[in-house]
């Protein structure tokens, strides 16, 4: 009698020290990064079953997990089921596995469309720099147009004049706004003497 009375005591001791660790049915976590998310429209999916729709960030970053657990010993298959309208596409490393523990390593990475910003110049008689952000672009005297650095579509922009021509004054039309799903090539810099 006595030794069945340990024995349920160790076996009692041994189920409380696994739940501590994380190691019971259906506590864990299955999850980890995302990148290049900056839309809403990406949803993953594990096993064909639980679905996860990913909210977007201002820089694309952050943690997910989806919301159903898995239990120890569960094999995992993290899938993509929809992507955002502004990626070209996106992959999952370390999507497939067996649980022993949460799992926080599985890592989505979309790849946001670029696209270039561009435009005319007009009546340049001198060296002048133009600019988006930190980006920047010297024009020569003559010059009749530029392109900065592509960008990420969806992305705000504003060309500005950074450094103006000795004797001129230039000026920007349709400078700022936010990149659509297609190159921006209507900025104007008009110089005058």
């Amino acid at each position: 009698m006595k030794s069945s009375y340990l024995r349920a005591g160790a076996a009692l001791a041994c189920a409380v020290a696994l739940s501590a660790c994380g190691g019971s049915d259906g506590q864990l976590y299955l999850g980890g990064q995302f990148y290049g998310v900056t839309k809403a429209g990406l949803v993953l999916t594990n096993n064909g079953g639980s679905d996860k729709a990913i909210t977007p960030t201002s820089n694309g970053r952050g943690d997910w997990y989806f919301d159903t657990l898995i239990a120890s010993d569960d094999r995992y298959n993290v899938q993509i089921k929809a992507e955002p309208s502004n990626v070209s596409g996106c992959r999952i490393e370390n999507g497939s596995g067996r649980a022993g523990y949460h799992v926080y390593t599985v890592e989505v990475i979309c790849d946001v469309r670029l696209h270039g910003l561009s435009g005319t110049v007009s009546n340049l008689k001198g060296e002048l720099v133009l600019a988006n952000g930190s980006d920047n672009v010297t024009l020569q005297p003559g010059a009749t147009s530029f392109k900065l650095a592509d960008i990420p579509e969806d992305s705000p922009y504003g060309v500005s004049i950074l450094r103006q021509p000795a004797n001129q004054t230039c000026t920007v039309s349709n400078g700022s706004g936010a990149v659509g799903p297609a190159p921006v090539t209507n900025v104007a810099v008009t110089c005058t003497p």
